[in-house]
């Protein structure tokens, strides 16, 4: 089986549950029991930041740091895509685990199947601004200034000069804003001509169109993190988006047979 899972946001200074590494661990050490390739989506943990300077405060991620070291150690291959609360890994979390870290969305091909794998922000369609007021443009465009800051080689060069201390303060602080903010006022799916995730996909199918008669496959899966919603939508050209929830509320993962079947799961359902 292949599985996939994103959003743990281990560390969370906004969550209060001294059991949610643990829980995530065991998660993983249960998929590990049959997985052939695990591909984490982003956002794994709350705030990962790598120093040029030692950072003994990642001590507290051991746990889940053993386990992912010991599923690449036996083969399994582990498939790290960078979110918007892990961006700054530049190869120690490489090192230490031997995961493939991913910056960038990734066509791959898994059992048989045709798929796009991201953790999801950053990700709309070219006129997605288009359908909001003017004020809320300003917020989405302030937005994307941030994540191209957080992006930026000179933004991250410097940020690598700080002190562990003094920047995981700094963000750890912006990740339980961020956290609280979202846990007061959670955003649901937003339905299938406004959620960004699925907008992009069509525009995706849609530019994949004059390649239809041609022996190029056509995506079969599109799957995201980030949204911390659980949707398994079928396009009307069959591909199918797919956005995994998350591992700290919903506690939901997909996962992938030999044949190219995929399904999301529930842990709160299967212990049940």
């Amino acid at each position: 089986m292949v599985y996939f899972l994103s959003d743990a946001h281990i560390g969370s200074r906004a969550m209060d549950d001294a059991g949610h590494q643990e829980r995530f661990v065991s998660l993983l050490n249960d998929l590990g029991k049959d997985a052939t390739a695990i591909y984490l989506l982003g956002d794994i943990f709350d705030f990962w930041s790598e120093y040029f300077w030692r950072d003994v405060s990642k001590r507290e991620y051991e746990p889940l740091l053993d386990c992912l070291k010991a599923m690449t150690d036996r083969g399994i291959p582990v498939h790290y895509f960078i979110g918007n609360h892990d961006i700054w890994t530049y190869g120690e979390l490489a090192k230490r685990t031997g995961v493939i870290v991913h910056r960038n969305p990734e066509v791959m091909t898994i059992a048989g199947k045709k798929c796009l794998l991201a953790h999801g922000d950053g990700l709309v369609p070219s006129n997605y601004l288009e359908q909001f007021p003017k004020e809320v443009q300003k917020k989405i465009r302030s937005f994307m200034r941030l994540r191209r800051l957080f992006h930026n080689p000179v933004a991250q060069f410097l940020f690598r000069l700080v002190p562990p201390a003094w920047g995981n303060k700094l963000g750890y602080e912006w990740a339980k804003r961020s956290r609280l903010k979202e846990l007061a006022h959670p955003c649901g799916y937003k339905g299938e001509n406004k959620e960004e995730l699925v907008l992009f996909a069509k525009e995706m199918e849609s530019s994949q169109e004059p390649r239809a008669k041609s022996q190029e496959p056509k995506t079969d899966y599109y799957i995201f993190g980030h949204r911390h919603i659980e949707l398994d939508l079928e396009l009307a050209t069959g591909a199918r988006v797919i956005i995994l929830g998350d591992c700290f509320r919903q506690w939901t993962y997909a996962a992938m047979d030999e044949q190219g079947k995929l399904e999301l799961l529930c842990i709160q359902e299967q212990n049940s």
